[in-house]
């Protein structure tokens, strides 16, 4: 097969561009390489493990006190704080499970399905103070992803400021609507369920990667409804987005990666499509990206999405 020329893209809606560039004869099975059997070894002074956190309070819990599942703390060290006016928010860290070796995807697509249920309880609570304007929940796994500690876990991030891109982007969404009538995300879903990209798409959510992608292998997943955030989720479509996180995050697991995953909230526009983002960091940004702004990728998303189907079931 003719290796594909390289090709400027742009994002689904920002002004956001992207040179898809193939290296020549290099296909995503090429740099596969599984992870030896590995795992993490219980470390006595890691503080999100149960015995350090006994006296720890919690503001949401799944389990019973002493037998947790998930545990969501307070950020000791946050970055921002409600007592202080020029830099206003919270931080939660979310505990994922009690157990030291573990990492999320080695969880049932029940529990992952109950921390998405986390995020959505921590979102509503959050959501009532009325000085937030922004909610991101994201996760760094790996060092070179931005992980301090090892035992899994993720954060919970809300904010007084609105980073200014988002307010671009609501208003994009807006505008993009008010021409054509309905959704661009809609539309994106639509499009990319009939295409080389799409990974996985069952009654509830679709992933797939993104036209115009970033990092090396990204993916996003999607409700297939039209849901603003993540308390909007069913339990249902909580089952769906748990299965193919797994998937995925066991698949970027084949190709020694770290990664992130996040989603946004803005809390005043109510008529986003929600979706979280998978990246792994396997990119090298250098001149060209620092300098223009402009992101190379030699990995053609359509052969990612090849990569990511494989061992779906």
């Amino acid at each position: 097969m003719a290796m594909k020329k390289p090709e400027i893209r742009k994002d689904y809606i920002q002004e956001k561009y992207v040179i898809i560039a193939p290296k020549r004869g290099k296909r995503p099975h090429d740099t596969v390489h599984p992870k030896e059997a590995f795992r993490k070894k219980m470390v006595p002074s890691c503080i999100f493990c149960p015995d350090n956190l006994k006296d720890v309070p919690s503001l949401y819990q799944k389990g019973a006190k002493d037998d947790w599942q998930i545990k969501v703390i307070a950020n000791k060290y946050p970055a921002v704080s409600k007592d202080n006016k020029d830099a206003y928010g919270q931080q939660d860290v979310v505990i994922e499970t009690p157990d030291h070796t573990l990492e999320l995807e080695d969880l049932s697509v029940d529990s992952i399905a109950d921390l998405l249920e986390a995020y959505s309880e921590r979102t509503k609570e959050i959501s009532k103070d009325g000085k937030i304007e922004y909610i991101l929940i994201f996760k760094n796994d790996g060092g070179v992803a931005g992980a301090s500690l090892q035992h899994s876990h993720s954060q919970i991030f809300a904010t007084q400021f609105l980073p200014p891109h988002l307010f671009d982007k609501s208003k994009r969404q807006q505008a993009y609507k008010l021409q054509h009538g309905h959704c661009v995300y809609c539309d994106v879903i639509e499009r990319e369920s009939k295409g080389p990209r799409l990974i996985y798409k069952d009654e509830n959510v679709i992933a797939f990667t993104p036209y115009a992608s970033i990092f090396n292998y990204e993916a996003w997943i999607m409700p297939l409804a039209h849901r603003d955030n993540i308390t909007e989720l069913t339990l249902s479509e909580r089952k769906s987005f748990a299965r193919i996180l797994k998937h995925l995050l066991v698949k970027i697991g084949q190709l020694d990666l770290p990664y992130n995953f996040y989603f946004h909230q803005v809390i005043n526009d109510n008529d986003q499509h929600l979706y979280m983002k998978v990246v792994p960091r396997g990119s090298v940004w250098a001149g060209v990206e620092i300098g223009s702004g402009l992101i190379i990728n030699p990995i053609d998303p359509d052969e990612a999405a090849e990569f990511y189907r494989q061992g779906l079931r």
